[in-house]
């Protein structure tokens, strides 16, 4: 069996969307435990010249959910820096992302391969091919805000792990 586009991108967006979820929402009831403010949380960043917290969730979903709509409609943009998103809107855009992407076929998502996506930053413009955009741009940028994000909530004193990160494998018998 051949591994499709499908396979490489969507579904690894939707394990690693479904482990962010829960560890954001193991992070809230930690928050709560010790008395933490969630609003402090949203702003919290490993060192001052990094985007916060937010900025991760947000691209997060935007590497994902975003990503997939820029491989439909051939142009992806940077996500904002500034949002006015709380702690209960970054999880319901994680939510919202996972449904989206939940919806798509492997079929739908097959039959992209090989269109023409630009990334437009600025007056910048960089050529990709749906599969190279995906796969050398969109992925490692997904898996990075997200190890980002768990981080912060690491460096926070939220009790994770490699387990949280890694939400649920794809065991054999459980393939879509």
């Amino acid at each position: 069996m051949a591994l499709s586009l499908y396979d490489a991108t969507v579904a690894n967006y939707l394990q690693i969307l479904g482990a962010v979820s829960a560890f954001v929402e193991k992070s809230l009831a930690y928050f709560r435990d010790k008395g933490i403010d969630p609003a402090e949380v949203v702003e919290a960043r490993l060192a001052p010249d990094m985007l916060p917290f937010r900025f991760q969730i947000i691209s997060v979903a935007h590497h994902s959910r975003g990503a997939m709509e820029a491989a439909k409609n051939g142009v992806f943009s940077p996500p904002p820096a500034k949002s006015g998103h709380d702690y209960a809107a970054l999880q319901a855009l994680l939510k919202e992302a996972h449904n989206d992407l939940s919806a798509l076929t492997p079929e739908a998502v097959n039959a992209l391969a090989g269109r023409d996506v630009i990334f437009k930053f600025g007056d910048n413009a960089l050529p990709f091919t749906t599969e190279g955009f995906l796969m050398s741009f969109s992925l490692p940028n997904f898996f990075f805000h997200a190890t980002t994000a768990y981080d912060i909530l690491r460096h926070k004193g939220v009790p994770l792990g490699k387990r949280d990160f890694m939400g649920n494998v794809k065991l054999k018998g459980s393939e879509r």
